[in-house]
């Protein structure tokens, strides 16, 4: 974790959390599963796919449609949600 993250104490980063708990289910429905993986103090998150979400051919859609949209929607301050590996 670089100094530009927010701690995992932080309010943005527990804000963030919070919201991927609530999308969560609706991935493991399906197979899959997410992970945060950090939360930029630019607001920048990333997160990372699991189980059956890894090669899916809807997750760019999932990506931004869903997750990217819900955290903008939920969270005031976040920019992009970007997946890594």
């Amino acid at each position: 974790m670089t100094s530009e993250e927010a701690k995992t104490d932080d309010p943005l980063y527990k804000e963030v959390a919070e919201v991927i708990e609530l999308i969560r289910p609706s991935i493991q429905a399906d197979g899959g599963d997410i992970e945060l993986v950090s939360v930029g103090i630019d607001g920048v998150v990333s997160i990372r796919f699991l189980g059956a979400c890894i090669g899916c051919p809807s997750l760019d859609m999932t990506l931004q449609g869903g997750i990217e949209a819900t955290l903008k929607d939920r969270v005031q301050g976040i920019a992009l949600v970007q997946a890594v590996e």
